[in-house]
């Protein structure tokens, strides 16, 4: 089983690399990306890679603020977006890795773990990230929030069975705070900069790229060896996550009249709501 998970790796990589350059050249319109739907009205479509989203809400880690700021915010700014050619050639290119790579392999893989397996495999990511959350809300001054991650990290290592459980949550109603580098330098004034969308990795600025690579060293994740473990290890917990939201993605594209412009809205709308929160 650990090299079957290590060939698919290894087989989504090289696609990664070999189809990307192909994309690129065919989808270099601006336009090139359009579905036209009966209802083009509704713009409020996530891709599935769109990690800090999607895979947030599917958690049940959004609050009720997060939700009302994007309902009634609906005159941010635009986000620039030089790089929109690329970026539609690799947004195409993850709705089809979706399709044809990672939703087949959730589908197996739910067929076959139980949910309640799936849903503790996700709590026991989310525990190891608490370094990530718990520095970062220093970085912030939000002492309190520290304080609570420090507090679940220790409840649910110990009584949840290494974070299997939430107990923190479920039991004593300690929330988890989502932060990570890239809010923190929105929070201290860094700009959003260009949009970007990363092949595998969806949706992103050039600030949170950067606090994408301040966060990689906190992760307790990227410090499995040898370097093919680790990217099994974070390819089973993509899966697992995808698991958890099949179906959400197609239900919100099918009414997106241009799903790359309503995901790069969505996203920048959900990042400004968690810096200035």
């Amino acid at each position: 089983m650990k090299i079957l998970v290590r060939l698919l790796i290894v087989f989504v990589l090289c696609i990664s690399i070999t189809a990307v350059p192909c994309l690129a050249k065919n989808f270099s319109s601006a336009n090139a990306f359009e579905i036209k739907v009966n209802n083009p009205g509704r713009t409020d479509v996530l891709l599935y890679a769109q990690e800090d989203v999607l895979q947030q809400a599917s958690d049940d880690e959004i609050e009720d603020e997060d939700i009302e700021y994007l309902e009634e915010d609906d005159e941010l700014d635009g986000i620039a977006d030089p790089l929109e050619p690329v970026n539609r050639a690799f947004f195409y290119f993850n709705d089809k890795l979706y399709f044809w790579v990672l939703k087949p392999a959730a589908k197996g893989y739910s067929a076959a773990v139980p949910e309640e397996i799936r849903i503790s495999i996700r709590n026991v990511f989310k525990n190891l990230a608490a370094p990530v959350r718990m520095a970062n809300s220093l970085l912030q001054l939000k002492f309190k929030s520290a304080g609570n991650e420090l507090l679940r990290f220790g409840i649910n290592s110990t009584f949840g069975m290494l974070g299997l459980y939430d107990v923190a949550k479920d039991e004593m109603g300690i929330r988890m705070h989502d932060e990570d580098f890239g809010q923190t330098l929105g929070v201290w004034g860094v700009g959003p900069g260009i949009y970007i969308t990363w092949p595998l990795l969806g949706p992103s600025t050039l600030r949170d790229t950067i606090g994408d690579a301040g966060d990689y060293f906190l992760d307790p994740v990227n410090y499995v060896n040898p370097l093919i473990d680790r990217y099994a290890v974070k390819g089973g917990d993509r899966i697992n996550r995808t698991s958890l939201s099949l179906g959400d993605y197609e239900e919100i594209k099918k009414d997106a009249l241009d799903p790359y412009d309503a995901v790069k809205d969505i996203y920048n709308q959900y990042r400004k709501s968690r810096i200035e929160k």
